[in-house]
């Protein structure tokens, strides 16, 4: 059993947690989006300046490539605090009420998947946003009242996932902007693991960083994840970072030289060998591999297509000749 100043150290450690310490705290730390970093800066400075609250902002795009930490950052601008919170747990307007109603003047609200805020908690979002105000009805039937409450000035950033999901009316509220984050270079994953690593107080080369950062699907996060792995095997092996330990990490992970993991291969050799080559329906293909069709439409797809490795036809899907030539080299 541990004794009691290592249980201490464990749980402090861990609440501190690590991801977080990985995070970017300054705009110079922060790599990648250079367009989207620009146009906050211009934003941002300007209503600091002028003393007023910024104007919401959208982000969206994939998941991993920076939003949650570019929210952070807006705040850190801003000079003020940031209340968080997520689309799914806003289950009523009350919970709305009162995240709005305890925020201090220039506060930023950061609500994560905000696409999963009901229709009805979004209709009371757009007088808070646009207006300042917030439209509470109290009482049912013919007692019921409106009753009008004076919201601080606030900056709402939002992040998505699936910005279709969101409504017209919606995102035309973000009068500060909506902006997409692109997927990262090889050479920008470079420079974040480099920092990484000597955050983690990893000693490695760039050679091998130049290796995990081509197999993690141009994600910061993926490629965080990857080092910590890589990190933790060499801590049991007993030795430095090196060409074999990551080999081996890899190996373990399953990921192949394109950052393919097992769910990616089996989609694309169901298709080569059991229909030859496609094209094959979505529910036939999650119906062979056992994933469910949303995980295969949602996760898997996306970066095969990136790759010219799948493609989406009319009739179906169907694999291309380069799919042939990685699955041959990675066997």
């Amino acid at each position: 059993m541990p004794d009691k100043e290592t249980t201490k150290k464990i749980t402090r450690d861990d609440a501190s947690g690590l991801d977080r310490t990985l995070r970017p705290q300054t705009w110079e730390e922060y790599v990648g989006q250079a367009k989207i970093k620009e146009n906050l800066r211009i934003l941002l400075t300007a209503a600091k300046e002028r003393g007023h609250a910024a104007e919401h902002v959208l982000l969206y795009g994939p998941p991993g490539l920076g939003k949650t930490t570019l929210a952070n950052l807006i705040s850190k601008t801003l000079g003020t605090n940031m209340k968080i919170t997520s689309g799914p747990a806003i289950e009523r307007v009350g919970d709305l009420a009162a995240i709005l109603t305890n925020l201090s003047p220039g506060d930023v609200l950061f609500i994560d998947e905000i696409h999963r805020l009901s229709k009805s908690i979004e209709e009371v979002l757009y007088p808070a946003m646009e207006s300042g105000v917030l439209d509470i009805i109290i009482g049912k039937g013919p007692s019921a009242r409106t009753v009008q409450l004076e919201l601080p000035p606030f900056t709402m950033v939002a992040a998505t996932t699936r910005i279709s999901l969101l409504s017209s009316p919606l995102r035309s509220r973000f009068s500060g902007g909506t902006f997409r984050l692109e997927f990262y270079s090889d050479d920008e994953i470079a420079t974040i693991l480099k920092r990484s690593a000597e955050l983690l107080k990893v000693k490695t080369q760039d050679e091998l960083l130049d290796k995990i950062s081509k197999r993690c699907r141009a994600t910061p996060r993926t490629a965080n994840y990857l080092l910590k792995r890589c990190r933790d095997l060499a801590q049991l092996e007993g030795g430095e970072l090196n060409e074999e330990i990551v080999k081996k990490t890899f190996s373990l992970l399953e990921i192949d030289s394109l950052g393919l993991n097992q769910p990616d291969r089996s989609v694309l050799e169901i298709i080569a060998n059991k229909f030859n080559g496609g094209p094959v329906g979505l529910n036939t293909i999650a119906a062979a591999t056992g994933e469910e069709p949303s995980t295969i439409e949602d996760v898997i797809e996306p970066y095969l297509i990136r790759h010219g490795l799948l493609e989406r036809t009319p009739r179906g899907r169907m694999v291309s000749p380069d799919a042939y030539t990685h699955l041959q080299n990675n066997l």
